[in-house]
């Protein structure tokens, strides 16, 4: 990447910019491997034009990545966000599709006001016990034998 002009750079950004895919067309693909030829970081596009060693890398890494996954679509922070222009590709579980009509912004943003807090439903006392029963069963019981 070092040896390319930044002309070429550009180009292969605009067009990432302008088609954005989670699948590449072999098109595209073709089109970044000709501007980029060293990009074994762009996890999406082979590395058509490197030595052959890092076709195995590529290709073990891209495996991983689907295997952590167990397949389901990729799926980011933008994905939970229905309202961003231009609209995710693949929206998250549990995520509805936007509805633009006034009604439905105002029941989506009193919905998102109005939601559960984020904290765990834990009964305090569990929190106070259980240490406290900890450090008094090494008070009773000695882990450490002399013996």
């Amino acid at each position: 990447m070092e040896g390319t002009r930044w002309e070429e750079r550009l180009h292969a950004l605009i067009h990432i910019l302008t088609s954005p895919t989670t699948s590449p067309s072999l098109h595209s693909q073709l089109f970044i491997a000709t501007q980029l030829p060293s990009y074994l970081h762009w996890h999406h596009y082979p590395p058509l034009l490197a030595p052959t060693t890092i076709y195995l890398r590529w290709g073990f890494s891209l495996f991983l990545k689907r295997v952590s996954r167990f397949g389901l679509p990729m799926t980011s922070w933008r994905s939970k966000c229905p309202y961003q222009l231009p609209p995710p590709l693949i929206l998250a579980k549990g995520v509805e599709e936007a509805q633009w009509g006034d009604d439905e912004m105002r029941a989506y943003a009193r919905k998102r006001l109005f939601r559960k807090r984020l904290r765990s439903d834990v009964n305090p006392w569990i929190v106070l016990l259980v240490p406290n029963l900890l450090a008094l069963s090494l008070l009773l019981w000695n882990p450490f034998p002399d013996n």
